[in-house]
């Protein structure tokens, strides 16, 4: 084998640096509507929290947010100093099928931030639940979350914000001293993503480390 070069080494050292940064930012994509439950059982009413970010590439406000629900049977939005909530209602079939909130004049989201918009809703009886969302800035232009994933599992450019309902009301167990508390999808997947992450950063090191020790032995 042939012995490292200091050449080599900051090579190998470059590389590892890269590799290390794109598992840094092989987060979840915050750029995008999200959407958190924290009750995700099906059937039960449950707090959603739609993370809104503000992506104007000219400086234009975030001013109105629309939501479509899944005709779902009851809905109550949250007070949001300097925004206006309105709900769609279909009185016929008594269910609710949008919300919508507008901001104040001179209120809205940057590009440098983003804010949290909450409804109380009865969740449907399903496995899952879309909520496509339309965002609109000062300038006019308009944004469509609202694409299911593509068919190979992939994220599309503008997904629209989905909630598995995993929750489940299980009958409590005499053993347990308390309940276990369910987290959200979204949090579970994302303390995941991290874990495995952190996993190869620390195989990358090793790697340079072993390659290093063998250079000056």
């Amino acid at each position: 084998m042939q012995p490292f070069t200091g050449a080599s080494s900051r090579a190998l050292l470059t590389t590892a640096a890269v590799a290390v940064t794109g598992l840094l930012t092989a987060a979840p994509a915050w750029a995008h509507v999200h959407v958190d439950a924290d009750n995700p059982t099906p059937g039960t009413t449950s707090v959603l929290t739609f993370r809104v970010p503000g992506e104007s590439d000219t400086g234009a406000l975030t001013t109105q947010l629309k939501v479509d629900l899944p005709n779902v049977a009851s809905a109550r939005t949250e007070v949001m100093p300097g925004w206006a909530a309105k709900l769609d209602r279909d009185t016929a079939a008594g269910t609710v099928r949008t919300v919508t909130w507008t901001a104040a004049p001179g209120v809205g989201i940057s590009s440098e931030q983003f804010a949290l918009f909450r409804v109380s809703v009865k969740l449907p009886d399903a496995a899952t639940a879309s909520f496509p969302v339309t965002q609109t800035y000062s300038d006019g232009s308009v944004v469509h979350w609202d694409q299911p994933p593509l068919p190979d599992g992939s994220e599309p450019e503008h997904p629209a914000p989905q909630l598995a309902l995993t929750g489940t009301e299980a009958a409590p167990d005499p053993g347990q001293t308390a309940p276990a508390v369910a987290q959200p999808a979204g949090t579970v997947d994302n303390s995941a993503r991290w874990l495995a992450g952190g996993a190869l950063i620390v195989a990358a090191a090793a790697v340079v480390v072993s390659m290093l020790n063998r250079r000056r032995s």
